[in-house]
């Protein structure tokens, strides 16, 4: 099974003030330090139907932002999304349309597309959830390595990367289960599931189920 790590393998950005961003790297960990600059683009020219909510935090439509919920400039949140009580944006984050950021969910320095849920308990650091994808409750990206090193990219090739904080790149479609940990610089390909309080590290292919880090079938 190949193990695809190129942006444009893993994500089918229709997004139309994410696009450009995803269409300027080939790889999507790239995107990583540049997240901030980005946001604040995007706040210098307007996203056309969104609103400042505070300062350096943009908003869209129908958003529902709980009263307890904490948000730490610089932020762009997509209409029709939801952010539950104790939600934490702890700066540096993107979210997508009509997605789901669930009670006691951390987020920093990340990009989530369309249509992603982390509804429960969730910590995604350094990451990049395509569209549709999922976390179930207490699944976490683990995004830096116990020696501090700089994480390296572990696929057909190893990628060096440079980042010593790089957490899960989740392609569209993918779903991790309950309890899961993505140890930094995991890579789930398109529509791949992963089962409950799995440990993971590496690069899995598409249209899989991961049973366990070693026991990875073809979806049928």
């Amino acid at each position: 099974m190949t193990k695809k790590v190129k942006t444009k393998e893993l994500f089918d950005c229709k997004n139309e003030y994410l696009e450009p961003l995803f269409n300027k790297y080939e790889y999507p960990w790239e995107m990583l330090p540049e997240i901030k600059n980005y946001i604040n683009e995007l706040l210098k020219n307007g996203i056309e139907g969104y609103k400042v909510l505070s300062d350096g935090v943009l908003v869209g439509e129908n958003v529902k932002i709980y009263s307890n919920v904490t948000i730490e400039p610089p932020a762009v949140i997509g209409e029709g999304s939801e952010l539950r009580p104790g939600a934490f944006l702890r700066g540096n984050v993107i979210i997508g349309k009509n997605c789901v950021i669930g009670n006691s969910t951390e987020l920093k320095n990340c990009i989530l597309l369309d249509k992603v849920q982390v509804p429960h308990y969730n910590y995604i650091g350094d990451s990049i959830l395509g569209n549709y994808a999922h976390m179930g409750a207490g699944a976490v990206c683990s995004n830096l390595k116990s020696d501090g090193k700089a994480v390296v990219i572990h696929a057909d090739k190893e990628y060096e990367t440079g980042l010593r904080k790089i957490g899960g790149i989740l392609a569209d479609g993918a779903d991790v289960g309950c309890g899961c940990v993505l140890n930094p610089g995991t890579v789930i390909g398109k529509n791949t599931s992963v089962y409950p309080l799995t440990a993971l590290r590496g690069v899995y292919p598409e249209n899989s189920i991961i049973k366990t880090a070693d026991n990875v079938v073809a979806r049928k």
